[in-house]
């Protein structure tokens, strides 16, 4: 059985966290999303004051997966939370425990920095991940509907008078 192991990225991590982001819009059939590059990860993952962070699952010491993850804020709890971007482990390193690693590191941090819960988004056809995420204790708020501006949207509405 493998060593799995989390560590903090570094941006030494840079072209495979970038290749992990691609394998996880395939993986979401999404491919064509990405418009993300190693440059635009080198200046929010690792600026002076990131507001973003990053955490690589390595089995016997080679990168198997990554979290991507931000501290956000309820104000029905009076506390910060951490909001999971990204959760992605390699095809062959599924089953492992890396996910569940990054998940438990996630955890330790929320717990650390005084959060009150860690959530995330999950596509609604993504059965294995949505078990996986339910045999960790994660409850669906299904009573919540995300919305989202992008693109030409937002930047009209972010225009108008």
């Amino acid at each position: 059985m493998p060593t799995i192991s989390i560590r903090p990225a570094t941006i030494e991590d840079v072209a495979t966290i970038m290749q992990f982001i691609v394998d996880l819009a395939v993986y979401e059939k999404e491919p064509d999303a990405v418009v993300a590059t190693e440059s635009h990860l080198e200046n929010t993952l690792f600026c002076e004051n990131p507001q973003v962070h990053g955490l690589i699952a390595e089995s016997d010491g080679s990168p198997v997966g990554f979290a991507v993850y931000f501290f956000n804020y309820s104000t029905w709890l009076g506390q910060h939370g951490i909001y999971l971007e990204d959760l992605y482990v390699t095809p062959d390193a599924r089953g492992s425990g890396a996910g569940k690693a990054l998940l438990q590191e996630l955890a330790k941090i929320a717990v650390a920095k005084d959060c009150g819960r860690v959530e995330w988004s999950v596509l609604d056809w993504n059965e294995p991940a949505i078990e996986f995420y339910k045999a960790m204790g994660a409850a669906p708020q299904d009573e919540w509907t995300v919305y989202r501006l992008t693109g030409k949207a937002l930047t009209d509405f972010a225009a108008s008078d």
